[in-house]
Formats: C-alpha cells, structure tokens, sequence
C-alpha cells in the first residue's frame, strides 16, 4: 500500500477538507482520504503510486494550490503491533 501526503493551501474550514476529499475520490482510485485544514494536508492511502501530475491538476482544478506531494509506503499500524506483538 502506498501512503501520499500532499500538503495544500487555501483550505480554510471542513467544507474545504470536503471538496479536495471528493476531488480525489473521484479522479483516483484510493482506500482512504483524510484532509485537514488546519495542517494543511491530504493524507491518500492507496494500492498503487498516484501519479502526482494528475493530482496536482485535480487538487488545482477544484481552486487549491499544491505545494508539496510525498510518497511511501504505508504500513497499518495494529494494536499488536502498538504493544509490541
């Protein structure tokens, strides 16, 4: 799994986390999406790389600027493995 973070500006409340939400929902396939404004940042989980040009296009389309795109691979973090299992 591949976990990007993406850091974004111009959203100012939870209508704004709501529509770069969407915006990725519906231009990529994802497992999960989790915006916050008050970070700055998307945070994508997903099977395979996104490709960052089209995110960026995306994410700007719907009136935000991206200023950074990060990529790595995600690992699930498990209780067990909180406690050390």
């Amino acid at each position: 799994m591949i976990k990007t973070t993406v850091k974004i500006d111009g959203m100012a409340c939870s209508m704004c986390e709501s529509h770069v939400n969407d915006c990725i929902r519906n231009n990529f396939r994802v497992k999960s999406v989790k915006s916050s404004h008050t970070k700055g940042e998307c945070v994508i989980i997903s099977d395979n790389e996104i490709d960052t040009a089209g995110l960026k296009s995306a994410i700007e389309a719907v009136g935000y600027k991206v200023l950074s795109v990060e990529i790595g691979e995600y690992k699930k973090k498990s209780l067990f493995g909180f406690f050390g299992g």
